[in-house]
């Protein structure tokens, strides 16, 4: 389904206690299928409890670009994005771009992502 140059990351981010995100999973997650060759987004879904969530979610962040953080992606989520996990969201991805950028640094000289 995925290219073998695409590796899969997860992003976290907490939740008010009165988010049923936080009753079902306890925190918010967003996992992302990113293209080591292009840095681009090739797929996500997170832990929301409504499907309509998971699609406009990953309907902002399909074909970003995670060679390093954009704040103008916080922009977007902050005027689009209206729910009660907003923030979580937000720290999910930048949680997301930091793990991305540790595991594209510490294996860049391997053939994985050549």
């Amino acid at each position: 389904m995925y290219k073998d140059s695409t590796v899969y990351i997860v992003g976290h981010g907490k939740t008010s206690s009165d988010n049923a995100i936080t009753s079902n999973f306890k925190i918010f997650f967003i996992g992302f299928v990113i293209d080591t060759q292009t840095d681009l987004v090739a797929d996500l879904e997170c832990s929301a409890t409504i499907d309509i969530t998971n699609r406009f979610v990953h309907d902002l962040f399909l074909g970003k670009s995670f060679s390093q953080y954009d704040p103008e992606v916080e922009k977007e989520l902050a005027r689009r994005y209206f729910g009660s996990s907003q923030k979580a969201i937000i720290t999910a991805y930048k949680d997301a771009i930091k793990k991305y950028t540790e595991v594209k640094e510490k294996y860049y000289q391997t053939a994985l992502f050549k």
